[in-house]
């Protein structure tokens, strides 16, 4: 029994490493889709990493580069092309200008309706709409 709980607590520990100072990633509906830890590391809702944020690339789980954000809010592909842009109010872009959608200051992301999509509280603005609009993981 002393070791079943000393294993039960070893469990813990790891999980709560694992998801130290990890946001959480919601749907409309609240229900988790994933999490985003400080570091920019990216996870499903299983804790099974997708990618990274690491400086101003974006690196899929295998860390091969699936994009760029440059400090200006541009979003690039692995080819620096550009996908779009993420302005200092939270209005995200398509390539073309054309609006995809809003990540509000609250953490709450909407569409180009207004109709909410997410939430990623306490997440950079340009992670979470490279999360929500450019499907880069």
């Amino acid at each position: 029994m002393k070791r079943f709980i000393i294993a039960l607590v070893f469990a813990a520990l790891i999980f709560g490493a694992a998801s130290a100072h990890a946001q959480t990633v919601y749907d409309r509906s609240y229900s988790t889709i994933g999490y985003i830890k400080d570091d920019g590391t990216v996870y499903d809702r299983s804790y099974s990493t997708l990618g990274y944020f690491k400086g101003e690339t974006v690196y899929d789980r295998s860390y091969s580069t699936v994009g760029y954000i440059k400090s200006d809010g541009t979003i690039y592909d692995r080819s620096y092309s550009t996908l779009g842009y993420v302005k200092p109010d939270g209005t995200v872009y398509d390539r073309s200008y054309s609006t995809l959608g809003y990540v509000k200051p609250d953490g709450t992301i909407y569409d180009r309706s207004y109709c909410t999509i997410g939430y990623a509280k306490g997440i950079r603005k340009e992670w979470a709409a490279v999360f929500f609009f450019f499907n880069r993981f």
